[in-house]
Order: C-alpha cells, then structure tokens, then sequence
C-alpha cells in the first residue's frame, strides 16, 4: 500500500499518512522499520502526519526554529485553526540549538494556541512514538496527557502555567490536576479556579486571562470559538506564597 494516494480519512491501525515531503525522511525509514504502513499525501493539511486514533501531528524540526526564524509561528497558527475535531500534537526537536528559543515555542504551542506538545530528541525518538500511536489498535493513547503527578507532568506545560503571574509550582500542579489542557484553564470560570488555588488567587488568574481576552479582541479576535486567548508576553515566573 505504500505510495498509494492517500485520502484525508483517519487511517486503520498499523497505517500513518505522512505529507510527501517526509517520503525519504530517516522518520518514515523507521516508521516502516517499525511495522507501520506509510501512505503519502501532497497536501494532508497543515499536519505532516495523519494517525489511526484521529490524532494528526506537526513536527517543528531544528530548522524550523532555528533557521527559519518565526516561520513556526505561522505553521502553529494555521495548525491550531485547520478545520475539523481531530487531536493536535505538535513534536519539537529539543535539540542543544533549539534549547535556547524553546520557551518561545513552548508559549506559542501550549500556552497561546492551547496545543498538546512534547519534545523529542530527533526524528528516531518522533518515530518510536508514533509507532505505538499507530499500533495502538483502540487502546489509549499512549501520549495522550496523564493525570497531573509532580513526577510525570509534561515540564514544558508545566513551565508554561507557571509563568502566569502569582502562579508558582505549587498553585501551577493544582490547576493542572483539575484542568488537563491549557485551553480548559484558559476558559475556566473564577468559581472552578477557586476550587484548585483557593478564593484569594482565583480571581486573579482569571482577570489575567480575560484580560488576554479583551485585547484580542479588540485585535479582531479569534477565528475559531474556543480558541486559547493569548497570555501576553510580559509574563514573569513568581513563587507561591
């Protein structure tokens, strides 16, 4: 089945649709090296890959960060408003050069877009997780987020709720226990804050958010309902109290 034209349909397990651009990428080597069945499409939308649970992944590689400036932006947006009610996972090369700008990316991705992230190492770690994405055969994802531990949270989501002013370690695990995406926390009401950080911080937090809001609005606002609102870039990292 490999090279056959491929349709914008959630393909079965043991399948991955990849844009055509990655055809002779050591990814897709490994992703058959692993089992799985590549498809190619020209224009699978503004993903690079299509998975069998619905989800569809952008990779951010070290060029596109490094190199290509804020090209990643522009690829993050049109991602995030890209139609349908697919699952959207950004993975980002974290390697030594992209360490410097990974906060930039990071904000942009989880915090501003409401987009799942996870760094990976290079294209053979990417391709070892698709592959148990791809061989999942309905069980859960396997990268799907889990439960907040202080252990095993995503640092770089993590990272990004503390940069919420008055949020520290502390307060940023207790909203994501009760708010597993950024996007859920950004649209949170005062009395499902209070609930995590208690009634002195939650007003504020909130007013931040709305305050994201209205200025974006004010912009012309988002194009897609529901969409995260953009926490600012004048956040600093304060300890809890």
């Amino acid at each position: 089945m490999e090279g056959k034209k491929a349709l914008l349909s959630v393909p079965a397990y043991g399948h991955v649709v990849a844009s055509e651009k990655w055809r002779d990428s050591s990814l897709v080597q490994s992703l058959k090296g692993g089992g799985a069945s590549v498809l190619f499409e020209s224009e699978p939308g503004a993903a690079d890959f299509l998975l069998p649970d619905d989800s569809r992944v952008l990779y951010l590689s070290e060029s596109d960060v490094v190199v290509a400036g804020g090209a990643y932006e522009r690829k993050l947006l049109s991602f995030r408003t890209a139609r349908g009610s697919f699952r959207r996972l950004v993975l980002v090369e974290n390697t030594r050069l992209v360490r410097r700008d990974f906060w930039a990316v990071q904000k942009s991705a989880a915090l501003e877009l409401g987009l799942s992230l996870l760094p990976v190492g290079g294209q053979t770690e990417a391709s070892r997780l698709l592959l148990q994405m791809v061989h999942a055969d309905g069980k859960e994802n396997p990268l799907r987020r889990r439960r907040v531990r202080s252990g095993t949270l995503d640092a770089p989501v993590l990272g990004a709720v503390r940069q919420v002013p008055g949020v520290g370690r502390v307060k940023a695990l207790a909203l994501l226990e009760r708010f597993p995406s950024i996007r859920q926390l950004c649209n949170a009401d005062v009395a499902e804050l209070e609930a995590a950080v208690g009634r002195a911080a939650a007003p504020s937090i909130r007013g931040f958010f709305r305050e994201r809001r209205r200025r974006h609005d004010d912009d012309g606002g988002f194009e897609e309902r529901g969409r995260a609102p953009d926490p600012g870039y004048e956040m600093r990292r304060s300890p809890d109290a």
